[in-house]
């Protein structure tokens, strides 16, 4: 039978329109990994303990925590297309910056900006396609849509390894600007420009408390650890924060359109999806930046050695996107997540186990399932949140989540510099060594396991409406 226009149109939303949003993640992705691959040669570079340079990627991380809860305003108030254009020519002058960086604080603004530009990129990728796609057919457009920014992690740890080992860091963010410009020369063209329907008035008060409430969360939270940096000073900050939260929370439940809806929890999926996500995402946040540093620093391998093998993590992650859907059929929401988060948490603290001279086929084996079972658990909690999410409210829990995702980031890696940080002056010789790593990856993924107990609450039949059956008959 032919095609009539509207069965192309659809065809053309649930395919093209991930894909060319998807170039804002696969650029972010692949930023993240080839820092985190470099990361031990960039801190000789500095003349910095590669430790202290998770504020190299925790100050990323903490200013999209910040200029996040905007997105979604300024989304509607000026259209998906044109901020995601120039959401990504921010990102490219940020990734400039960095290129350009010849110290660790000239570094931390450079990624600031570049977070400034994601904290729009990212959102606004994902909420075109939430407002594009029919309910029936997200599982399908979101895996889409992660796809190739899955290629990121399977493409940057051996590109950025490469880099640092036989050229220079440098290139690690040169190579975004071709890459930027090509998915501003895509959206330019084919993405769909969606505006809100009314204009609502932005919070500005909203923003001005929890912007700075979480960057100064986040920001005392990084800061322990270092000898550096006073203990009392870190402890201030975070005080600061959590009050300036606290005061936002209060602000958001007596206004009608706050920068971060609270009331949003009120849906049952909503909130258990954050419970669990939140506790996941804390425990596999930390892996990118430990697994490098444990093969590098603990085993001795060079950069390009050890992007050679956690590429395998990427590898099964991108593997899962094409049979999640499926799985998700035949089990459900809830099983998947219950079970999967066990599973995926145990894969997280896997390598605790590893040794100097273990067989790299083996390595490659347990991070291929390990981002097997990972990705799966991404893929189901990222979409459970939307089960009870009307249209109109969809900016505003894209906006939500993605403030919570980036969040929980920051909060495992600076977790798991803490855990390094006592391992090595309270267990071990004072000298980072393989050991301390075991400490780090047991937590991790103890933390990432307990996201199971969070979709235990879940009703069986939770989000049933989210996955499309096959169809039957002619």
């Amino acid at each position: 039978m032919p095609i009539d226009d509207e069965t192309r149109a659809l065809r053309r939303t649930t395919r093209i329109v991930p894909l060319i949003a998807a170039t804002a993640l696969f650029v972010e992705n692949l930023n993240a990994t080839v820092l985190s691959t470099a990361l031990v040669t960039v801190a000789a570079d500095f003349g910095v303990d590669p430790v202290v340079l998770k504020l190299a990627l925790t100050s990323y991380l903490v200013s999209l925590a910040v200029f996040v809860p905007a997105s979604g305003w300024i989304a509607d108030r000026f259209g998906t297309r044109t901020v995601f254009c120039w959401a990504m020519g921010v990102f490219a002058l940020g990734s400039a910056g960095c290129a350009l960086s010849d110290g660790l604080w000239t570094m931390i603004a450079a990624r600031v900006v570049q977070g400034a530009g994601g904290a729009m990129m990212i959102p606004v990728a994902r909420l075109v396609v939430l407002r594009s796609v029919p309910k029936a057919e997200l599982v399908g457009a979101l895996a889409i849509l992660s796809m190739p920014s899955l290629l990121g992690p399977i493409v940057g740890p051996p590109v950025g390894g490469f880099f640092a080992t036989y050229f220079s860091w440098h290139w690690i963010f040169w190579i975004n600007l071709p890459l930027t410009a090509a998915g501003v020369l895509l959206a330019r063209r084919l993405l769909p420009q969606i505006r809100a329907e009314t204009e609502s008035v932005f919070d500005l008060r909203g923003f001005l408390l929890v912007g700075p409430g979480l960057a100064l969360t986040l920001t005392g939270v990084t800061l322990f650890g270092l000898d550096r940096i006073a203990h009392w000073m870190a402890g201030t900050s975070c005080a600061v924060g959590v009050l300036l939260v606290a005061v936002y929370c209060r602000h958001a439940l007596g206004v009608q359109a706050p920068v971060l809806d609270l009331r949003l929890l009120r849906a049952a999926t909503f909130r258990v999806g954050v419970i669990g996500g939140l506790l996941f995402r804390i425990g596999a946040g930390a892996t990118p930046f430990l697994l490098p540093m444990l093969l590098q620093v603990g085993f001795g391998m060079s950069a390009f050695a050890s992007g050679t093998l956690t590429f395998a993590t990427g590898v099964g992650a991108f593997s899962m996107k094409l049979v999640a859907p499926r799985i998700l059929r035949a089990f459900g929401f809830r099983r998947v997540l219950v079970f999967n988060g066990v599973v995926a948490g145990i894969f997280v603290a896997i390598p605790a186990l590893f040794w100097a001279g273990m067989p790299a086929a083996a390595i490659l084996i347990l991070l291929l399932v390990g981002g097997f079972a990972r990705s799966l658990q991404f893929t189901s909690s990222n979409v459970v949140l939307f089960a009870d999410i009307s249209p109109a409210d969809m900016a505003r829990a894209t906006t939500f989540a993605a403030v919570l995702q980036e969040l929980s980031g920051s909060i495992g890696i600076a977790l798991a510099a803490l855990i390094l940080d006592w391992a090595t002056h309270s267990i071990g010789t004072g000298t980072l060594t393989a050991t301390e790593f075991g400490y780090a990856f047991w937590f991790s993924g103890a933390l990432a396991g307990c996201c199971s107990l969070a979709y235990l609450a879940m009703p069986a039949n939770a989000s049933a409406s989210l996955v499309a059956r096959p169809k039957t008959g002619v």
